[in-house]
């Protein structure tokens, strides 16, 4: 075969070596939203840099940063518009990267001294409405205080916060909602009148299915953070990582067709096999640790191409977490230099989008 004729069956084949990807099915980002003021920027900078990094999902995490029309009194400050989601979504459709919105559900409801916008505005939601803000936080503290959590058993609380799904939803013209439920430290608590005496796994295998079903409603994809599925204590993964308040049961509980993002950020711990075994989709989640990271992208390689058919299409593949600003991660991806000081997540996600060309 001349070496022309070669040529054209490769690249009509698509089997083009230079531009090749990862072999698993998604290259993602998590990342918060841009702030109002910035979303031309990070629109440029999706056109221009994370298109081509190889980039196929985006994660935004909006929370209350978005101008909601049904509840405009959870509004936080300086909230993106519909046209400024509208600007997003186009650069993701032109690139076909698939936009995802995320707001914290159940757990992280609150931080350090004061309350989330949702608990400011709907105290009644509180599961513990008896732990009070300290003027100065610290941890450890008598109270377990990390985040607050809002009560899954609450009457009303769904009407709400479904509410803010369908819209954000809707405006990210999305198949597909990230829901958080992370670090959830307080739930099934002793003062909640309606969750006291509760088994903590069942109540939080309630809470996800409740969430998987409205947005199966609408033919959507349910996305979670993985550690509250993961057994802290028998692992030795710890109090973060891991859950020691027996959520972990939960993983039993939980739809087949929820998918998990599973964090790691200190160790490349090789728990994706745990939830690919339970019969979940699951996407390996680094941070800023660059060695970790490019550990966590080879063993991602080697559990899909070594598993079983059955196991292979539940190794989705990597998902980058950022967890400084939109403006913090461009500015230290461009290279400057007070910004790499702050920030290890871009640095971290360069090299893994180089890993996933090879």
């Amino acid at each position: 075969m001349n070496r022309i004729v070669l040529l054209v069956l490769l690249m009509t084949s698509g089997i083009l070596f230079l531009n090749a990807q990862a072999p698993y099915p998604v290259r993602g980002l998590c990342i918060a939203a841009p702030e109002a003021g910035n979303v031309d920027e990070f629109v440029k900078f999706t056109d221009n840099e994370l298109a081509h990094a190889g980039l196929n999902m985006l994660i935004l995490r909006v929370d209350f940063g978005y101008k909601y029309q049904s509840h405009p009194e959870l509004v936080d400050n300086n909230p993106l518009t519909k046209e400024d989601v509208k600007k997003l979504v186009a650069v993701c459709k032109k690139h076909n990267i698939r936009l995802i919105p995320q707001i914290n559900l159940l757990g992280h409801q609150s931080w350090a001294t004061k309350p989330g916008k949702l608990l400011e505005v709907y105290p009644q939601f509180d599961e513990t409405p008896g732990v009070k803000f300290p003027e100065k936080y610290e941890w450890p503290n008598p109270d377990g205080l990390y985040c607050k959590s809002y009560c899954p058993l609450h009457p009303e609380v769904h009407n709400v916060v479904f509410d803010l799904v369908d819209e954000i939803c809707d405006v990210f013209e999305t198949n597909a909602f990230h829901a958080g439920l992370d670090e959830v430290f307080y739930i099934a608590h002793k003062d909640c009148p309606r969750c006291q005496g509760h088994d903590p796994a069942v109540l939080f295998a309630g809470e996800v299915t409740k969430i998987n079903n409205h947005l199966k409603e609408k033919n959507r994809e349910l996305m979670i953070w993985g550690d509250r599925l993961i057994d802290g204590k028998t692992t030795g993964i710890g109090l973060w990582e891991g859950s020691y308040n027996n959520t972990h049961r939960a993983i039993d509980m939980i739809p087949k067709d929820v998918i998990i993002c599973d964090w790691h950020y200190e160790r490349p711990d090789a728990t994706a096999v745990l939830f690919a075994a339970k019969g979940l989709n699951v996407l390996t989640c680094p941070w800023r640790n660059t060695e970790n990271a490019l550990a966590q992208e080879k063993l991602t390689r080697s559990l899909f191409a070594g598993a079983t058919n059955e196991m292979k299409t539940r190794y989705q593949g990597m998902l980058q977490t950022v967890w400084g600003s939109a403006a913090s991660f461009m500015k230290s991806y461009r290279g400057q230099a007070e910004a790499e000081r702050e920030d290890k997540s871009a640095e971290c996600f360069k090299q893994l989008a180089e890993a996933w060309k090879k």
